[in-house]
């Protein structure tokens, strides 16, 4: 039996895009398979245990997110025996491409998806969008979205102005709405920052069963960034996997904001922009106490020097 590759070791940061994937494709056809998906998608599967992470990411979020410059799905791979396959996309486009249709209608026609124990989808915006609308092709998997949204069709969603450039994009065809995608999912979680107004309105539109959301305000609109750098993605993949997610156990892991400068600042503009300067110098201690923080030091000298 062939020796399996150390993903660990595995440094493609600092490639030109197409040595990038020349690189990914040859890792896939030796530990699995990899199959170009036209010019702006493909598909990179490493065989490795009995739970599968489908994961949807963008080459853009990979080089940005990941200093390897690796798919997430390669860490599980390695350090849980995780099989992974990754949808990659060379931008945001929703995943939305005849070819991945197919590509997806030919996994289902195989029975690919029957060979594992357990199917996880990821993604997260755009990504988390295509984690849901694909998930339709294995019946009975379990999906984490991030800040996902639910369609750019228009007549739905013409409050959302964000993606002006993408409205052309069909959202009525195969895969389409995907919160109706979910039907045959197990479970669904959708995690998203209340505060963030056009990412909570899509939210509310993944209100169906079998889906739970949980909010996580003053996270902003980069969870998927945020969650990395507090080592929390991981373990949100494996929590859904062995079935521990619960309004509870996710409650414990956020715990970590209390440590995340970008999360503690966000919280003290809100307290002081709605004049609850008691509070702003009560969090501007409790930090204080716990992190060197120069911003929040400023912050409390001079509520204190107003006082």
């Amino acid at each position: 039996m062939q020796d399996q590759t150390d993903l660990s070791t595995i440094d493609l940061s600092g490639l030109r895009r197409g040595q990038w994937i020349s690189q990914i494709a040859s890792i896939g056809d030796a530990e699995g398979f990899s199959e170009p998906l036209g010019r702006r998608h493909h598909g990179v599967f490493v065989e490795r245990g009995h739970t599968l992470l489908v994961s949807f990411e963008s080459l853009p979020g990979i080089e940005a997110l990941s200093d390897n410059a690796t798919p997430l799905g390669w860490e599980l791979a390695q350090t849980e025996g995780w099989s992974s396959l990754a949808l990659i996309s060379a931008r945001d486009t929703w995943f939305r491409d005849q070819r991945v249709f197919e590509f997806f209608d030919q996994l289902l026609d195989d029975g690919f998806f029957d060979e594992f124990e357990q199917v996880i989808f990821y993604g997260a915006g755009p990504c988390g969008y295509a984690a849901a609308a694909y998930s339709v092709t294995s019946p009975g998997a379990r999906v984490l979205m991030l800040q996902p949204q639910a369609t750019l069709d228009p007549r739905v969603t013409e409050w959302d102005e964000r993606f002006a450039e993408s409205r052309r994009v069909d959202f009525t065809s195969r895969f389409g709405y995907a919160p109706d995608m979910l039907d045959a999912c197990e479970k669904a979680f959708v995690l998203y920052d209340p505060r963030e107004r056009l990412d909570a309105m899509h939210s509310a539109l993944f209100e169906c069963k079998g889906v739970t959301r949980y909010r996580l305000p003053f996270m902003g609109g980069a969870l998927q960034g945020d969650l990395i750098e507090l080592g929390l993605l991981v373990p949100l993949l494996k929590a859904v996997a062995d079935d521990s997610l619960t309004t509870l156990s996710f409650a414990r892991m956020m715990r970590a904001r209390r440590d995340h400068l970008p999360y503690l600042r966000k919280l003290l503009a809100k307290l002081e922009k709605s004049g609850r300067t008691a509070m702003a110098e009560r969090l501007c201690e409790n930090v204080l106490n716990r992190l060197e923080a120069p911003r929040f030091r400023r912050r409390l000298e001079a509520i204190r020097a107003v006082g």
